[in-house]
């Protein structure tokens, strides 16, 4: 059964104060709109995608979309109410069965599972509202604001979007909404279960990153979390080893820990590795010609580069004002600009092949801290590097993400800390294994968060995650 995702983007941003419809304001260097578009674009449980936009702004939106995403095949002016903007999507649709997700445009931050179990569902089910647990105690007022009742809390949840339906229900129930005079409903979940209330609405686990823009607090927050970027590594998409076989990986910083075991299980997929170390092959990550040297010396052996992963770092620990000069120049020349540079070598045969740039970063990118004033500002500059990298190639079908590991058990990290308690410490293989998943991904732009796997009794996001 054919799958619509509908973008709802009929909000004007009076309560933001706005002189335009919110879903058009940047954030992270594009509008809220075109960030939520992406989002419903690149799950693969939608088939195609209908934007319904503020009157006048179908144009508008138009040009700022373009042709990235090929499954939007139509931008319609929305009504001037939400429940009259879904009428014209019913409208729109020819097919007599379909599913179809309605989705806020001012949800950014939705996120793939999400989309995917509310599909999934409607396998079983009519109706589908996605919906996270109420962390507040909520009170019912009367107009003088006086408490009348407190609701247990248990049995609440607070909605958000997608909403998704069969096409033939959500129908049956407007038709029936359009013969009652005093029809009102503030969403379309509202709108079945008050005409149709034989159907069940099953409720999926949303997030709490599946905020609403709605005040300019919101705004603050979405753009940190768009700054951050970061979220799980991707579970692999059927078969690594057709991903890989045959597919030519560069690792530079391939000597030992987590690019030794990227090396290592990429050769067990079948892919062919060429592998660069200070202490193996003698490259310096930081030198560009040496860079340039090996990737076009790669490109004769084996034809081309599909892949290109920077996992060498340096780990410097210390006040900046007793920081030598060299050491100084040798943090920034490894952590920094040795990426610019591979990056700036790497881009034409990524091009050729359509490839993936990966790098690495560091928890502490989010924030500078005592003793890490330059380990920390590199990362995060590498961060930034990978964000704007991943725009400026996305053009050309190159794809570039940066791997922010927990703490790993690796030998840098031993040679700084020595030996830490068994358990407490991420291993190579689980970083490497996870790099391989967003290698063989289509993921761009992300900062993927690589995390211990704690019981379910004791992770904090696992009521959150739905995990």
């Amino acid at each position: 059964m054919k799958t619509y995702g509908v973008v709802l983007a009929g909000g004007v941003g009076a309560r933001l104060g706005l002189s335009v419809p919110k879903q058009m304001v940047k954030v992270s260097g594009k509008t809220i709109l075109e960030h939520t578009v992406a989002a419903l674009h690149d799950s693969p449980v939608i088939d195609e995608m209908i934007v319904m936009v503020t009157p006048g702004w179908a144009e508008q939106t138009a040009t700022i979309l373009g042709e990235k995403y090929p499954k939007v095949s139509r931008i319609l002016e929305g009504g001037s109410t939400r429940n009259e903007t879904t009428m014209r999507v019913l409208t729109a649709i020819e097919e007599d069965e379909a599913k179809i997700l309605l989705h806020d445009a001012v949800r950014p931050l939705v996120d793939g599972r999400i989309l995917k179990d509310c599909a999934a569902a409607l396998d079983s089910y009519n109706a589908v509202d996605v919906v996270i647990p109420s962390a507040d105690t909520i009170v019912a007022v009367d107009e003088d604001e006086i408490i009348t009742h407190i609701p247990e809390r248990s049995f609440l949840r607070r909605g958000q979007t997608p909403q998704g339906f069969k096409l033939s229900v959500l129908r049956s129930a407007y038709e029936l909404a359009a013969e009652d005079p005093y029809f009102s409903a503030t969403d379309d979940c509202g709108v079945v279960i008050k005409y149709l209330p034989d159907v069940k609405t099953k409720t999926i686990q949303g997030s709490d990153r599946n905020m609403k823009v709605t005040y300019p607090l919101d705004m603050y927050i979405v753009d940190k979390f768009f700054q951050l970027g970061t979220q799980e590594a991707p579970l692999p998409d059927g078969d690594l080893k057709q991903h890989f076989q045959g597919k030519t990986i560069v690792v530079l910083g391939g000597s030992y820990g987590i690019g030794a075991e990227i090396d290592r299980l990429a050769r067990g997929l079948g892919a062919e590795v060429v592998a660069h170390g200070r202490s193996t092959t003698g490259l310096h990550v930081e030198d560009p010609d040496e860079i340039a040297q090996a990737f076009e010396k790669t490109v004769q052996e084996h034809g081309q580069i599909d892949a290109v992963v920077l996992t060498a770092g340096v780990l410097h620990i210390g006040r900046l004002a007793d920081v030598t000069p060299d050491e100084v120049a040798k943090v920034i020349n490894v952590n920094y600009m040795a990426p610019v540079n591979v990056a700036r070598a790497a881009y034409p045969y990524l091009k050729k092949s359509g490839g993936h740039l990966l790098n690495f970063t560091s928890s502490s990118y989010t924030r500078g801290r005592e003793n890490y004033a330059l380990y920390s500002s590199t990362k995060a500059a590498v961060v930034n590097l990978t964000q704007a990298l991943s725009e400026e190639w996305a053009g050309d079908n190159v794809k570039v993400n940066v791997i922010n590991p927990e703490r790993a058990a690796t030998p840098m990290r031993l040679a700084a800390f020595g030996e830490e308690p068994p358990g407490t410490l991420l291993s190579a293989e689980q970083v490497a294994e996870a790099s391989l998943a967003v290698l063989a991904s289509e993921l761009t732009g992300a900062v993927i968060d690589v995390r211990r796997k704690l019981p379910a009794s004791t992770d904090p996001g696992a009521a959150s995650t739905g995990s």
